[in-house]
């Protein structure tokens, strides 16, 4: 989800988060064996560091010896819900979080919060996302055509093993999203510039476009500025333009 919020809005929106953190996002598993418990699910992702994704999941007694897993995923996703979507995995990460395994890692402030609800039963959990994945893609409200975007999801499952099959029961998962905002000051836009040769002519056609700045906002009109110098003799009579979001 690309937030184009100028940057001076991280701090209304981190103003906010905090009137928010009173509310937490809970997920239980259909069976009721587990639940999963979300401070928030919008991230920040500040270019070189992505804000750590910490919950905690709350495991009753009655696992029949099985464990308690914690996956983080970001997927690619085409098509809608039926049984023509594709989506496959680009990313992810799993951790057991019961039994623990290992030494307890230092709990965070809004791990601490959440344990405040869950009692002596909830297992923290964190994850760091890497800066290098995108971040989280929906479609908008007039798009056509198959959906097609990015989404993270994180889900407690209970299993014998990480990666072994598991039934929908034994599962509850939450899409969080990975945002970003824009800086504050919006630099000139790019520029680019062609010449065209044709033969039997020792002159060219130059070609510049270029766009008034560098962010746009959703539904900003993009106007691309061309200049055109025809040297030759000759009459031009098609320039085509395109876009493309990379």
């Amino acid at each position: 989800m690309i937030d184009t919020r100028s940057h001076d809005s991280v701090t209304h929106y981190r103003r906010q988060q905090g009137r928010l953190r009173a509310r937490v996002y809970k997920k239980t598993s259909s069976n009721g064996h587990i639940a999963l418990y979300l401070g928030k699910r919008d991230f920040v992702d500040n270019v070189d560091s992505v804000e750590v994704v910490d919950g905690v999941i709350v495991d009753p007694s009655g696992l029949g010896g099985k464990k308690v897993f914690v996956y983080l995923a970001c997927a690619f996703r085409y098509g809608s819900d039926d049984l023509e979507s594709f989506r496959r995995d680009i990313w992810i990460q799993r951790v057991q979080v019961y039994p623990p395994t290992g030494a307890n890692a230092a709990k965070t402030p809004m791990q601490e919060s959440l344990m405040k609800k869950t009692g002596e039963q909830g297992c923290p959990f964190s994850f760091q996302m890497p800066a290098n994945l995108p971040v989280s893609l929906q479609p908008g409200p007039n798009d056509a055509g198959k959906a097609c975007g990015v989404d993270f999801e994180v889900k407690g499952y209970v299993a014998n093993t990480a990666d072994e099959e598991v039934e929908k029961k034994d599962t509850c998962r939450l899409i969080i999203h990975k945002i970003q905002f824009a800086p504050a000051n919006n630099k000139p836009g790019p520029k680019g510039d062609i010449a065209k040769q044709f033969m039997l002519s020792d002159k060219p056609v130059n070609l510049e476009a270029s766009l008034e700045k560098e962010i746009y906002y959703h539904g900003d009109p993009i106007t691309v500025n061309v200049k055109i110098n025809n040297e030759t003799t000759k009459v031009v009579k098609k320039i085509q333009i395109s876009g493309f979001r990379t």
